[in-house]
């Protein structure tokens, strides 16, 4: 009965950190659909581009990850209110420059992948192997990702 309980406090955990990622996810989403609409200048065409690139792969990655929280008996938040309250990446507003853009970009994607770590290792101690892949999988990508704009900005 001990290991139960002890499994259910982690799964509780787990939820809870998942969807403050969830909250991250989605403000970060909202942050590149704002940079795709309002880059400027001569990076326009590269930037508008590969921001709709990343905003639809954050997108599906929300999905996997409020499924995730249901597949693990948790509830995921859904209201941008409730995303508000738990994000730690900020809403950003008013950014036209592309260096600017990618710049935040990269931040916000290196808090992200903080938080994929931590989740990856909170899911391994509960021998949770579906967050536990799905959390890697995520880090590989997000650490190409910071990679390549890293050298874009260099």
């Amino acid at each position: 009965m001990k290991t139960l309980k002890k499994t259910q406090v982690s799964n509780d955990v787990l939820v809870k950190d998942m969807n403050e990622f969830l909250a991250d996810l989605q403000i970060y989403y909202q942050n590149l659909r704002g940079f795709h609409w309002n880059v400027k200048g001569s990076l326009f065409f590269v930037l508008h581009a590969k921001f709709e690139e990343y905003y639809n792969e954050v997108s599906e990655r929300a999905d996997e990850v409020a499924e995730r929280i249901l597949t693990i008996g948790g509830q995921p938040l859904h209201a941008f209110s409730q995303y508000l309250a738990v994000a730690e990446i900020p809403e950003v507003t008013d950014v036209h420059e592309g260096r600017k853009a990618v710049e935040l970009v990269i931040q916000q994607s290196e808090i992200l992948l903080k938080k994929m770590n931590a989740l990856k290792d909170t899911a391994a101690t509960i021998d949770d192997e579906a967050s536990t892949t799905l959390f890697s999988d995520m880090i590989g990508e997000t650490e190409k990702q910071i990679w390549m704009l890293k050298t874009f900005l260099s």
